[in-house]
C-alpha cells in the first residue's frame, strides 16, 4: 500500500510540474482602451514588414550574460499598435502604457511615450523567427524583445498572450 501511495504522489508530483509549464501561443489579444479589441495570428504578423534585428544577449536583472540569441527578425511592436483605435483622445495619450502578458503571467509595460515618441519604440520586437527557426517552431512562439534594454531579459517576454491598453489613473 505503501508503495503505491509514494507511486502515486510522484506522478501526481509529475503532472503537477507539467502543468506549470508555459503554455504556447499561436496569437495574442488587444484588449482595454480601444474601440474594438482584436486578435493578432501569426498570419497576420506576416503580414507586417519583417525587420533584422540581429543579435541580442539576454542578461538578468543585475546584468549578468544569461544566453545569447542570434539571427532575429521581427516586427515592430508599434507598427500592430497603430491599426488599433484608442477610445481615448490625443490629450491622453501621454497617461497611456500598454501591460504585454505572457501566457505564464509575466508582464511588460511600455508607456505611449516610450513606443510612439522615443528611440525605443524603433527597437521593441514581436520576435517571427530566431536561431533561423520561425517563430510558429519555437518552443515560446510569440516573443517580445526590448533591443536598448540594459538588462535585457526585464522585457523579453515568452508566449504573448494579451496586450492591455491603459491609463494611469
Amino acid at each position: 500500500m505503501k508503495k503505491l501511495l509514494i507511486l502515486f504522489l510522484l506522478c501526481s508530483a509529475t503532472a503537477t510540474f507539467a502543468q506549470q509549464a508555459s503554455t504556447q501561443t499561436y496569437q495574442f489579444a488587444i484588449v482595454g482602451k480601444v474601440k474594438i479589441g482584436s486578435i493578432i495570428t501569426m498570419d497576420s504578423l506576416n503580414s507586417y514588414p519583417l525587420k533584422t534585428i540581429g543579435n541580442i544577449k539576454v542578461t538578468d536583472h543585475t546584468g549578468a550574460f544569461k544566453h545569447q540569441d542570434d539571427q532575429l527578425k521581427g516586427v515592430l511592436l508599434k507598427d500592430i499598435l497603430n491599426h488599433s483605435q484608442w477610445v481615448l483622445t490625443p490629450h491622453l495619450f501621454s497617461s497611456m502604457y500598454f501591460t504585454c502578458v505572457g501566457a505564464d503571467g509575466y508582464k511588460v509595460v511600455y508607456s505611449w511615450n516610450e513606443l510612439f515618441n522615443t528611440e525605443i519604440g524603433d527597437n521593441v520586437y514581436i520576435i517571427l523567427e530566431k536561431n533561423g527557426i520561425k517563430a510558429d517552431k519555437l518552443p515560446s512562439s510569440i516573443q517580445m524583445v526590448s533591443m536598448l534594454d540594459y538588462k535585457t531579459g526585464r522585457r523579453y517576454l515568452h508566449n504573448l498572450e494579451k496586450i492591455e491598453v491603459s491609463i494611469a489613473e
